[in-house]
């Protein structure tokens, strides 16, 4: 059962346009000593670099994450929207990321969980951040779950 309107996904879209923003930028200039866990959730977030499937350029986004077994987890779950975000399409059609992680940065490839390794690593998720099965409940989209592995 879809929830969003258009005028709903506009208003989402800008109001992570602008926080991303300010999160990005603070992050950035303190190599994450503000914006690695100074959120709302007190979640680790890590910065994905995509290059975005229409323009070609870099695009930077905060996401919060977990560790498995030196990969890093990330879920597409734009809030439970009905589409999925912007980073994600980037990453399937460009899977060559970059990742920052306070002030360590490298290059990873990005990989959308198969059925059962999702089953596998949602609680992980979930578990640490219970807003994610909210965001299961709020969409019918299928929520990707993304697995980072360093590729140097």
């Amino acid at each position: 059962m879809p929830h969003d309107t258009p005028e709903i996904a506009r208003q989402r879209d800008e109001s992570y346009r602008r926080t991303s923003g300010e999160h990005v930028a603070r992050y950035l200039a303190t190599d994450g000593a503000e914006g690695y866990d100074d959120n709302r959730h007190g979640a680790p977030t890590l910065l994905l670099t995509t290059t975005g499937h229409i323009t070609g350029r870099e695009v930077v986004s905060p996401l919060y994450f977990a560790e498995d077994d030196g990969r890093y987890i990330v879920i597409g779950s734009y809030a439970g929207s009905d589409t999925h975000p912007k980073w994600y399409l980037n990453l399937v059609a460009e899977p060559n990321v970059h990742v920052q992680i306070r002030g360590e940065r490298f290059a990873a490839r990005a990989r959308t969980a198969g059925p059962d390794e999702k089953r596998t690593l949602w609680p992980l998720m979930a578990g640490a951040f219970p807003f994610y099965d909210a965001y299961l409940e709020a969409t019918d989209r299928d929520i990707p779950l993304v697995v980072l592995e360093r590729t140097r």
